[in-house]
C-alpha cells in the first residue's frame, strides 16, 4: 500500500490540489483544476489522480470561525462523496479554517488555493 494523500481546496471555480506522503508527512501544491460550479474539469483531475495513485483524499471542510457548517461546507462535501465515488478512493474532510488566510502569508509563486490544499494536508498529516 502506498503513502500518497491527495488533498483539494475546494472552490466554486478553482480547486487547489497538493499532494503528500504519510511517510515523510511532507506536502507539495500540485496546482489548481478549474471548475465551473464547483464541478471540476474532469479529464485534467482523472490525469492527475492516475499519475500519482493516491491511497486517500483529504476535502478541505470550511466551517464557520464558531464550528458550524456554511453554505460552501454542503458545496465541498458533496465534491468529496463525487471524488471518492468516482476515482473509489476513500476521501475525509478536514476543518480548513484559516488555512486561505495562511496561504495568502506565502510568496506569490503558486497559486494560493493550491497553497491552501498544501496546509491543509500538512495539517492533517501533523494530526
Amino acid at each position: 500500500m502506498n503513502s500518497i494523500v491527495m488533498s483539494f481546496d475546494f472552490g466554486m471555480k478553482r480547486i487547489g490540489v497538493a499532494v503528500g506522503q504519510k511517510v515523510t508527512q511532507t506536502a507539495s501544491g500540485l496546482g489548481v483544476v478549474q471548475a465551473f460550479d464547483g464541478i471540476p474539469k474532469w479529464d485534467y483531475l482523472d490525469k492527475i489522480v492516475l499519475d500519482w495513485q493516491p491511497e486517500r483524499f483529504i476535502v478541505g471542510l470550511p466551517i464557520n470561525m464558531d464550528g458550524s457548517n456554511s453554505e460552501m461546507s454542503k458545496k465541498a462535501q458533496k465534491f468529496s462523496r463525487r471524488i471518492s465515488s468516482r476515482y473509489n478512493i476513500r476521501s475525509e474532510m478536514f476543518d480548513e479554517r484559516l488555512t486561505s488566510f495562511e496561504a495568502r502569508e506565502h510568496d506569490g509563486k503558486t497559486h494560493i488555493d493550491a497553497i491552501a490544499a498544501k496546509i491543509i494536508l500538512e495539517s492533517w498529516l501533523r494530526e
